[in-house]
């Protein structure tokens, strides 16, 4: 079946206003700077006590603090990235913060074995309390970021929330195969150095698929460009391959590669020219007639590569 697609349609005050989060009646109280966590167990293990969780979050961020961790004269305690944005003035008394390191609660901190913060989303891993940020940069549970690039979105989720938003939220084009035959127009292609087409989801192999195309320049010279993202990890990604073939009169572009995951944005997967790139006077070309309206022909397949188990090559199956 053949589809066509059309091109997608303050504070007056000088000072940055910081919101304190309000904390619960177990909140943690002020630490001097060579006292105790406030009476608060640590050692070996997993803190099981949400006042150890307390004590370590920023009033004004709700973030975790890390080393510097800085207190005001009173004891109230708030990160180094925070400290910049309250102009000196503790944000609990409004006592002035001057350079005092909170080195006892930076001490218990080095002490705490913690869960990933992605645990409620399946992480099983602990790991010491400095050591966590680096592992959820990278954790494969992590929320996705939505695939979508003719906005802004800022909605996060698992696969199946983002194809459900794709869907009724954003009213992408939904299909079902691993073959496909688009066509993408545009009635003034010349007086158009940017632009972006609706975004195409494929269901195949139990697995969700990406179909960008759009129009951007490449230095100085007008393209169109189109490539596929993977819905889901980038070891996952790799498993599979897809093509991308444009064509008319007798001549044919073909392109070949492996989806990237939408854990790259689409903007990083663009600027790396990782797919099928047609300049514009070979895309009008293709697109017969007079050569002034876009008509271009995007034909595909996606498939999944199997390990051969002994030779250990990549067997296609090109099966749904």
């Amino acid at each position: 079946m053949e589809f066509d697609f059309k091109e997608k349609a303050s504070s007056s005050s000088d000072e940055e206003e910081v919101v304190i989060h309000p904390r619960p009646a177990s909140s943690k109280k002020p630490i001097s700077g060579g006292g105790s966590a406030g009476g608060a167990t640590h050692g070996p293990g997993v803190c099981q006590t949400s006042n150890m969780h307390e004590l370590l979050e920023c009033p004004v961020c709700t973030h975790s603090m890390f080393p510097p961790i800085h207190q005001c004269q009173n004891g109230h305690t708030l990160c180094s990235s925070c400290k910049a944005r309250v102009h000196n003035r503790c944000p609990t008394c409004r006592q002035e913060l001057g350079d005092i390191r909170c080195l006892a609660l930076e001490k218990v901190a080095e002490s705490l074995d913690m869960p990933c913060k992605y645990a409620s989303l399946g992480c099983p891993d602990i790991f010491p309390y400095f050591s966590k940020p680096k592992h959820e940069i990278q954790c494969s549970y992590r929320p996705f970021c939505c695939p979508y690039a003719g906005s802004d979105c800022s909605v996060t989720g698992n696969i199946a929330k983002l194809v459900a938003h794709l869907r009724d939220d954003h009213r992408v084009d939904m299909h079902t195969g691993s073959t496909f035959n688009h066509r993408y127009v545009k009635s003034n292609p010349r007086d158009v150095e940017n632009a972006t087409w609706m975004l195409t989801v494929f269901n195949c192999f139990g697995e969700y698929f990406c179909l960008h195309f759009e129009a951007f320049l490449l230095g100085q010279a007008p393209v169109y460009m189109a490539f596929i993202r993977f819905m889901g990890d980038e070891n996952e990604a790799k498993t599979y391959s897809y093509s991308l073939e444009v064509g008319a009169s007798g001549r044919r572009m073909i392109w070949e590669g492996t989806p990237r995951s939408i854990r790259d944005s689409h903007r990083k997967v663009r600027d790396s020219h990782d797919g099928l790139i047609i300049q514009r006077n070979m895309a009008l070309f293709f697109s017969g007639g007079d050569r002034k309206e876009l008509k271009l022909r995007v034909t595909g397949r996606i498939w999944k590569e199997h390990q051969s188990q002994e030779s250990g090559a990549c067997i296609p199956n090109l099966f749904n």
